[in-house]
């Protein structure tokens, strides 16, 4: 003989079975004329106050790599003034410090960058380099953070 908590959970799975039921469409609603004919570009995420992701995120790495720059100049002169006026000892730290450089989050949305970017633009081919076009004269591309990047923008030896 079943239960009270027996039959409440039968009654709940019938109603929710009853429910699904009702809303079950595999096909969908048809889409309007309006939503068919609207226009989806640029100009209209825009205009609806949405931006595209890609824009979003150049946004983020343009942020990341700015704090990142201000990161690595404190380092660079905290580093200069422990040192004095040693600059092989700065150098070889200034080398090891650039060597353990990595920041991991912002290099995998630069990652995602350069793999979605001419995707999510919709970026022309080149049919004689068999890449896609530069955007304004230069590549989309955006370099990974890494040591060449730290030794490139901050050199070693001790700033003057």
């Amino acid at each position: 003989m079943p239960d009270e908590h027996d039959i409440t959970r039968q009654e709940r799975r019938a109603a929710v079975e009853r429910l699904l039921a009702e809303d079950h469409d595999p096909e969908g609603r048809p889409l309007s004329r309006r939503v068919r004919q609207t226009q989806r570009s640029l100009e209209a995420y825009l205009k609806a106050g949405v931006k595209p992701r890609w824009m979003e995120r150049l946004a983020e790495i343009d942020r990341g790599i700015a704090s990142e720059r201000r990161y690595v100049e404190r380092a660079y002169r905290a580093l200069a003034a422990e040192c004095g006026g040693d600059p092989r000892l700065f150098s070889r730290r200034w080398r090891s410090f650039a060597q353990a450089y990595q920041p991991s989050a912002l290099n995998e949305l630069i990652r995602q960058h350069n793999e979605w970017y001419p995707i999510e633009r919709d970026l022309p081919m080149d049919p004689r380099t068999h890449d896609y076009v530069p955007v304004h004269g230069r590549s989309y591309r955006r370099p990974v953070l890494d040591r060449a990047w730290v030794l490139e923008r901050f050199p070693a030896w001790p700033p003057a």
